[in-house]
């Protein structure tokens, strides 16, 4: 006989990233997936500039007229000025303000952003080919330090690999063309998904120069400053910011990273205690570092989770990892998918209007007919929809499990 689950138990709120205009997956495609969330940004507004209420309802309404809502805003970028603090820095921050004021005014009560320094998520290969011929996004710690020590020449880079890695580094390095090279570099450099943000070679020779007097403890101290400032203010507008880990991980390019592990997450939740001062669980950055409990985290973090990436990670060796099925790799899925079906019941025993966290499915293989068709990395349309299709299923299974006990 078969098991229905009680139509009054919580459920995750399955969303989708789309890219606005610049998104060849359109919202009708989308709806079709099962997603009942989307999750954009306003890409076409400099980094920086002040969201309008023009502007955030003029994409509402049109996310709206497919039959989806705007659940989540990923993101909001922070700028470079905010994260080094330099003059003028405190206007970036009077404009994130009022652009989170503005969103509450929309009812868009989710915003995921992050505090990495130069660059967003880094790859070092777009299309790695995996067992099954479909292709993922990869990590290469051998590629990137090759792109670092013989393309960039970074002073001093050396001092911060292994002499293993900087040796095969060296071999790899020499095997490549020229256009392999220029691959590799516009692969590293190339920016935001969905935006026109990128980096010429000396650009990021510059950037790079303007962090030199930047370490951790100083990055930490600025997230720390920013979350005073803003937390308050998403506070007083019923919006909950959700900060993204740094992805990979751990320090790239002589950057300090400080959204990389449990205790930093801790930490920076512990500056302002306040709903709206949450984290975006993110269980592939998070979990490309062994040390790294995702299950726990999951446990641990569940009151401050207020949005959930769900993807796979298979690491390799040192730090080199790729992006597998999502419910097999290096993460434990179905323990962090039945550490969030707790918190959901928890919640709901509670009273807390945010039951239904917004959850989407992170990146996804490029397969079948996607293997044809342009998409930007790690968001192709089949891919994703297989994700979330393992996902919900998932899901599904452990509440039914739970109800049975």
């Amino acid at each position: 006989m078969v098991q229905k689950m009680n139509s009054n138990i919580p459920k995750l709120e399955q969303t989708w990233r789309w890219y606005g205009p610049y998104d060849k997956i359109t919202l009708q495609e989308i709806r079709q997936t099962g997603s009942t969330g989307i999750v954009t940004a306003l890409h076409h507004l400099p980094i920086g500039a002040v969201w309008t209420t023009d502007e955030i309802e003029k994409r509402k309404k049109e996310i709206e007229k497919s039959g989806l809502r705007w659940s989540v805003v990923e993101s909001i970028p922070v700028h470079e000025d905010i994260k080094r603090q330099v003059k003028g820095f405190e206007s970036y921050i009077e404009n994130y303000k009022q652009s989170i004021r503005n969103l509450g005014k929309s009812g868009i009560d989710t915003v995921c952003y992050n505090f990495m320094p130069v660059l967003d998520w880094t790859r070092t290969d777009l299309e790695y080919e995996v067992y099954d011929g479909s292709t993922a996004l990869r990590f290469d710690e051998t590629a990137l330090a090759a792109f670092d020590l013989f393309i960039l020449k970074r002073p001093d880079a050396r001092d911060e690999y292994s002499q293993k890695v900087i040796g095969d580094a060296e071999g790899f390095f020499q095997k490549l063309s020229s256009s392999q090279k220029d691959t590799l570099t516009e692969t590293i450099l190339a920016g935001l998904p969905g935006s026109e943000e990128g980096y010429t070679l000396d650009e990021f020779r510059g950037i790079l120069a303007s962090y030199e007097q930047i370490g951790p403890e100083n990055l930490k101290n600025n997230l720390y400053h920013f979350l005073r400032e803003v937390v308050p203010v998403a506070e007083e507008s019923g919006v909950r910011l959700a900060i993204h880990p740094d992805d990979p991980p751990f320090s790239l390019f002589g950057l300090p990273r400080v959204v990389s592990t449990e205790a930093d997450a801790k930490a920076l939740t512990e500056v302002v205690d306040s709903p709206s001062n949450g984290i975006t669980l993110c269980t592939g950055s998070y979990g490309a570092r062994p040390d790294n409990d995702l299950p726990g985290m999951a446990k641990r973090f569940g009151p401050k989770i207020n949005f959930i990436h769900l993807r796979n990670i298979l690491r390799e060796d040192g730090r080199t990892f790729h992006e597998s099925d999502h419910l097999d790799g290096s993460v434990d899925m179905a323990a962090v998918m039945h550490e969030l079906v707790i918190e959901q019941k928890r919640r709901l025993d509670e009273g807390r209007k945010d039951v239904n966290i917004p959850m989407r499915p992170d990146h996804g293989h490029k397969m079948l007919d996607d293997l044809k068709k342009d998409a930007f990395p790690g968001y192709s349309l089949i891919g994703r929809m297989r994700g979330l299709a393992e996902l919900r299923g998932l899901e599904l299974g452990i509440h039914i499990k739970l109800e049975q006990n």
